[in-house]
């Protein structure tokens, strides 16, 4: 059985990081979920870039999630459930965490651990066939706190839930219902659409996209703001990028940001 191989492509400011096992629905074994996560990771710290697309490859699948046919190896004894756990848990971390914008471009299903990358991302656009889901309790194991975390931070525990209990996929109207996804497109239009969304992002102030990621996740601690939170929000009418889309304003231009 082919393993699925993660590929980093970049055009100008935008990366795209590629779930490449096609014939088995982009599922990924422990290898895969380790290269997930070293490879946001590295993009994360790249000032040059301004966006990160996330998506399958072959047209069928985000990804299909873990590849239950390595667990066997894999995820057997104690030991290795634990590494494959800490394997997960790290590429969520990787892809909430990226410090530039992150879209998924969802292409036919998305379930079990594909579901979870997808709710890492900051936004979601799907085709109108696409498929979501975790129908885990068939398998009899469980989601970790560290894969529950972006499905019921973006959608609250009550969706979660049915979506754990029930076993049943959801389609993208439902989805979108839910909060999902952002955006549904024509079947074969989402890359199309994901990546006009992705140069849209990327035209923006890249410090701005940076700050209100951290800001907007930070609000969902609801411990108090400190001084130093609040006047960080400031900050950014003191940067090179402010005073450019001031002046683009004025002058009824396209801003050219530079991130300074």
């Amino acid at each position: 059985m082919n393993a699925t191989r993660i590929h980093v492509e970049r055009e100008g400011a935008i990366a795209t990081v590629r779930m490449d096992g096609p014939d088995r629905y982009n599922v990924l074994d422990r290898t895969a979920w380790e290269a997930l996560g070293r490879a946001v990771t590295e993009l994360s710290a790249d000032d040059d870039l301004r966006c990160v697309v996330l998506r399958g490859t072959g047209g069928r699948a985000f990804s299909a999630g873990s590849d239950i046919g390595a667990f066997e190896r894999q995820r057997d004894t104690p030991e290795d459930v634990e590494a494959y756990s800490a394997a997960i848990a790290g590429a969520l971390a990787a892809v909430a965490g990226c410090r530039h914008p992150t879209i998924a471009v969802i292409e036919g299903v998305c379930v079990g651990g594909g579901l979870e990358i997808a709710a890492s991302c900051d936004l979601r656009v799907c085709e109108a066939t696409s498929r979501f889901g975790a129908p885990i309790a068939r398998l009899g194991l469980t989601m970790s706190y560290e894969e529950l975390r972006p499905l019921v931070s973006l959608v609250g525990p009550g969706p979660v839930l049915e979506i754990l209990l029930t076993g049943e996929l959801l389609d993208a109207v439902r989805a979108r219902a839910l909060g999902l996804v952002s955006r549904i497109a024509p079947d074969g239009a989402a890359a199309v659409e994901g990546y006009a969304l992705a140069g849209t992002v990327a035209a923006g102030a890249p410090l701005v996209h940076r700050w209100h990621k951290r800001f907007v996740r930070r609000l969902l601690d609801h411990a108090p703001l400190a001084a130093h939170e609040r006047a960080e929000t400031l900050e950014a009418f003191r940067t090179a990028d402010y005073r450019e889309g001031r002046a683009a304003f004025l002058e009824k231009r396209d801003p050219e940001f530079r991130g300074e």
